[in-house]
This record gives C-alpha cells, structure tokens and sequence, in this order.
C-alpha cells in the first residue's frame, strides 16, 4: 500500500490484529528486513511499517535530508495512521529517528526497543582525519588535470582515492541518497537522549562492530527508564542473529501475550 507524505509516494504495510506497534528499519533496508519479528508480532499486535523515502518502494526525497526530515515524516506516518502513542520496534538508523521522535514528540511513542540502534557519534582517531582531508586535497586536486597527471606519475591515483573513498554504504550511494547519508551519519543524537521519558529497551549484539555496545551502555546511561541487553554471538543484526532469544525478550519488555 501506499500513502503520500509530504509529496513522496510511501510505501507501508499493515499485518494482524490489537494494539499498534511501528517498526522502523535500518540504512539501506526496507520493511522485508523486519520480516520475521512481523510474522511473530503480529499473532498479537496490529504492527505497521513502512519503507523510509528513498529506501525500498518507497521514493527518494527530492533533496538532501537528515534526521529531522526522517523524523517528521515518521510523525506524519504516525498521525495519518491514527496510531499516537504506538509502541516501537527500530533497528540501527531507525534509532536516530526514534531518538529524536521520542524526545520532540513524547506524545505520538509509547514503549520503545531500540535495536542495534545508532545516533551516538564516533570518537575518531588521527587515522580517520588523515583519510577526511586526503579526500578534501584530491577532491580539489581534481579540477586541475595538470596536477592529477603529476600525482599520477609518482604513483598516486587522485581520481581513484576520490571514487573509493568512504565507507562501503557511502559507495553504494548516489545522488540525493549519498549528501543525505552524509548528513545522517555526522548528526551526534546523544543531546537528544535526557528528553526521552519512553520506557526503552536497549538491545545490541556483543559484536556489532557498526554500532558496538558502547553505544548502547551511553544510551542507557542517558535515558531515563531504560535497560540494556547484550545478545551473545551477535552482530548488527542481532534480531537475526539470536532470533529466538530477541523475541522471547521483547514480547515480555512490550506485554504483547497479555
């Protein structure tokens, strides 16, 4: 099915019967990748998704974003649906928007599972500013076909570092989808955390190296009614990873067989 926000075609699914609960998926997924904890839930739960704009049928927005678009439109999706205080399931990117909708509008989220979640900006080492500003120098290099002829004489491709630079979910990018993953990526969320007053679970795998556990343990030490669990033998993924024991957990933080 398919709704119309803000002008962009979304593409949204409806499965089961009772009380609402949302999912909101991670970068570069889409409502399928929530499959499984959707046929579960939904013996219980009347759950919802949707594909955020530029991500599976769902259109790409017309310009660049951040977080706070990905938010509004959440909200949107949320009062068109008639579904205020809904529960809600999120994994990884579907973390940041949770974040900030949790915080800015209290009123629309009741419990919420934060899944691998991100938001928490990185630390980053000499290493990772060295690559950052290799990139700007061969970036500008670029308009001087003089000088890319000169590096590329003593052994340095300019035009290559600049095509394969970023990490492998930048690459995949283009366009309008490629700034917004930049601007996604650089938005630090913890300010946002202290306001949240949703009662939240955090759930990460042991080995998530995308969004590692530490994040979960700031997060839990931020919100104000929450509680952490570490899935062992699993990664990014982890709802995946240790099905079994991930839904067994959150059927009870969500009550969904009373």
């Amino acid at each position: 099915m398919d709704i119309q926000i803000d002008g962009l075609k979304v593409n949204y699914r409806i499965e089961g019967m009772g009380r609402p609960l949302l999912m909101l998926h991670g970068w570069g997924a889409c409502i399928d990748s929530f499959a499984p904890v959707i046929k579960e839930l939904s013996k219980y739960r009347k759950v919802y998704a949707f594909d955020f704009p530029g991500f599976g049928l769902s259109e790409q927005p017309k310009y660049a974003v951040g977080v706070w678009e990905y938010t509004q439109w959440t909200a949107q999706f949320i009062k068109k649906m008639h579904i205020e205080g809904v529960d809600i399931i999120c994994h990884s990117f579907g973390g940041r928007v949770a974040i900030l909708l949790a915080s800015e509008y209290p009123e629309l989220v009741g419990k919420i599972v934060f899944t691998d979640a991100a938001g928490i900006r990185p630390k980053h080492g000499l290493k990772y500013y060295y690559k950052v500003y290799t990139y700007k120098i061969c970036k500008k290099l670029l308009s001087c076909e003089r000088l890319v002829n000169f590096f590329k004489k003593i052994g340095i491709d300019v035009k290559r570092r600049v095509q394969t630079a970023g990490s492998s979910d930048y690459q995949q990018l283009s366009g309008v989808m490629r700034q917004t993953f930049v601007k996604v990526v650089n938005q630090d969320l913890k300010p946002y955390l202290h306001k949240i007053q949703a009662p939240s679970l955090l759930i990460y795998g042991e080995n998530d190296q995308d969004t590692p556990v530490r994040y979960g343990k700031i997060m839990e030490r931020e919100i104000p009614d929450s509680g952490l669990v570490v899935l062992e033998n699993a990664g990014h993924f982890s709802y995946l990873d240790q099905y079994m024991r991930y839904i067994s957990i959150v059927k009870v933080f969500l009550e969904v067989e009373k």
